[in-house]
């Protein structure tokens, strides 16, 4: 197939959206597909890859670390026509996301868009001496995706939000895939890690609680902050190590001095997507209190690493961190303190959790996120076509859609002579 994704944020940017891009480009490319990406022009991008398309932008006005597409371009749309798209794949509901939609419509192909953020829980960013609510974007989720052929949500509690927006259209819950690789552990020297702690000034013998992610109020990072006192009664030469950079760091920064623990929260700044493997080996526990995620990669990726779990009870985590088993639940800040204390006070404890963290994410492989994306993918085509006979796909993709039908119908038989087998 010839995909394009088209998305608001991609490298150099760092965040989730991105991390999910990229895995999702890479698999679909391995499978054999055309993966073209169109995105927004970004001062700092240095890519000269003939599948990486960029439209003009701007910087948004309530995020100075955000920017914000042109709608529609004549000259990016004549050049989609040429590549003879068979699918879009839409991955904002901005700027970029409605140029999809436009782009979809105009050449006559589905659409599918991936749902990566509860925006209910970000009006605090576009609220600032403007009348938003959390009822409006609640209300222009639903328009959105119910404007494409198909979703893909993250997680059941994605899911089930937007069939509570009103959503109608076909959701397959996805959850984004990691390449194990850049966190595995023993990839790294002892003496590199070493180092590495010397650049941010940890001792080398201090218990590290560590968290990776943007430093923003949506994060609860305030959270983690109250709970050093405590978690200092006990441990004195604890540190908290916040890996990334956002609108809220100055606060926290404030925040912890107020609290007297400031010589205890090491910020790091933002760090390359290159080297964020190696800043999870900095720690001995992964924590979050941040409970609006559509999935938590970060949560993913420090199990990824062999790290142990410390995080707040919610329905985006359900199934991945089993309490007891590869990490520990909290929901108030004393159970928070108790957890990261008992963690790192028993070190045979601690490496238990952390091999169970390790398995446990075994089925969030990229493969198996690549493969389930195309499988979607090929049933909304299924669907488009279906509906819209007098629609003919490409030749190519015809013979490619009953191959894979054919592949399913195999498979399906196969499953039901092995059981017919079995239970004979």
């Amino acid at each position: 197939m010839n995909i394009g994704i088209f998305s608001d944020t991609y490298s150099p940017q760092v965040n989730g959206v991105v991390s999910s891009i990229l895995t999702l480009e890479k698999k679909l490319r391995e499978q054999g597909h055309n993966v073209y990406i169109f995105t927004i022009s970004h001062p700092d991008a240095d890519d000269h890859s003939p599948y990486v398309h960029r439209i003009a932008s701007l910087p948004f006005i309530f995020l100075k670390d955000h920017r914000v597409g042109i709608i529609y371009s004549n000259k990016a749309v004549h050049k989609i026509k040429r590549l003879k798209l068979d699918i879009i794949l839409s991955q904002t509901e901005f700027s970029v996301g409605i140029f999809a939609k436009l782009v979809a419509k105009k050449l006559d192909i589905p659409i599918v868009h991936t749902y990566h953020t509860v925006y209910e829980d970000y009006m605090h960013y576009v609220s600032k001496g403007i009348e938003f609510s959390p009822k409006i974007a609640r209300k222009y989720s639903k328009s959105f995706c119910n404007g494409v052929d198909g979703v893909v949500a993250p997680t059941k509690k994605t899911e089930k939000l937007l069939r509570s927006y009103g959503v109608k259209k076909p959701i397959r819950i996805i959850p984004t895939g990691i390449d194990f690789s850049p966190f595995n552990c023993e990839k790294y020297a002892a003496e590199e890690i070493l180092r590495l702690k010397e650049t941010f000034q940890i001792p080398t013998t201090d218990p590290v609680i560590l968290f990776v992610g943007r430093v923003a109020k949506e994060k609860s990072i305030d959270v983690l902050i109250e709970a050093m006192p405590l978690v200092l009664k006990k441990l004195p030469t604890a540190k908290l190590v916040i890996v990334g950079d956002g609108p809220s760091r100055l606060e926290l920064e404030e925040l912890a001095a107020k609290l007297g623990v400031r010589d205890s929260v090491i910020f790091t700044g933002m760090q390359p997507w290159s080297g964020i493997g190696k800043m999870y080996q900095l720690g001995d526990v992964f924590v979050s209190a941040s409970v609006t995620e559509t999935q938590g990669l970060t949560f993913a990726e420090a199990m990824a690493a062999k790290l142990p779990i410390v995080a707040q009870e919610d329905e985006s985590i359900a199934g991945l961190i089993r309490d007891g088993y590869n990490g520990l639940l909290f929901h108030n800040q004393e159970e928070l303190s108790e957890a990261l204390v008992t963690i790192l006070s028993d070190s045979s404890y601690r490496e238990n959790l952390a091999n169970n963290a390790l398995y446990s994410v075994k089925p969030l492989s990229a493969e198996t996120f690549g493969l389930n994306a195309e499988a979607f993918y090929h049933e909304i085509l299924d669907q488009f076509y279906e509906a819209n006979p007098h629609k003919k796909p490409r030749l190519r993709l015809k013979k490619l859609l009953a191959k894979k039908k054919q592949t399913l119908n195999d498979n399906i038989k196969n499953t039901s002579k092995d059981r017919i087998e079995d239970e004979q």
